[in-house]
């Protein structure tokens, strides 16, 4: 994991930094499979922190490795900034769900962490987004891929540049450093420690 930081003095996107993310080397940037994760309500759990970890530790019993990891990002909650700041994290998973089972597996997750649906945005216990699976791209029967907001979004694209600054957006070419730098929704992203 790239250290929090080692930050582009010019605009506090992640430094550039090679991550070894495979058991045996490098991961193909081809293949990987990116999972965000978000809290901006604790919920039962003593912080969101605390939440985000133990999403992680339930993913390998659900069929899901995680392969690497980010830090945690903060950043005001969006889209209403009154609203509980967001804790967020991308993690590169291995797994052998199809994107569907995928998918339905993480919104087991949430469920299982008390994620509620009722109100659109509203603050979550957890947020579980697949970004990418492989160079899987176009709507595969409801699900679209890559995640059709994940480039715009900081909060997703700074963490991913924190280990694999050199993965491609598989519909539009840029890399997560360069997605990252740009990233205009959840701008105040910032690496916490």
């Amino acid at each position: 994991m790239v250290e929090a930081d080692k930050r582009n003095e010019e605009n506090d996107a992640p430094a550039r930094a090679p991550v070894d993310v495979g058991i045996d080397g490098a991961m193909n940037l081809d293949q990987a499979v990116i999972v965000a994760l978000g809290c901006n309500d604790k919920g039962a759990w003593t912080t969101c922190r605390e939440a985000l970890e133990a999403a992680l530790a339930r993913f390998r019993s659900e069929g899901i490795d995680v392969i690497a990891r980010s830090g945690w990002w903060s950043s005001l909650a969006w889209p209403d900034p009154s609203d509980p700041p967001f804790l967020n994290g991308v993690a590169i998973v291995r797994t052998d769900h199809d994107p569907h089972a995928l998918m339905a597996t993480l919104g087991r997750i949430e469920d299982a962490f008390g994620r509620r649906r009722s109100v659109r945005n509203a603050p979550r216990t957890l947020d579980l987004d697949l970004i990418a699976y492989g160079r899987l791209s176009g709507d595969l029967e409801g699900l679209i891929l890559p995640h059709p907001r994940a480039a715009e979004r900081r909060f997703v694209m700074a963490p991913l540049a924190e280990i694999m600054p050199d993965w491609v957006h598989p519909t539009n070419g840029r890399t997560a450093f360069d997605l990252a730098a740009s990233a205009s929704v959840g701008a105040d992203a910032r690496p916490t420690r």
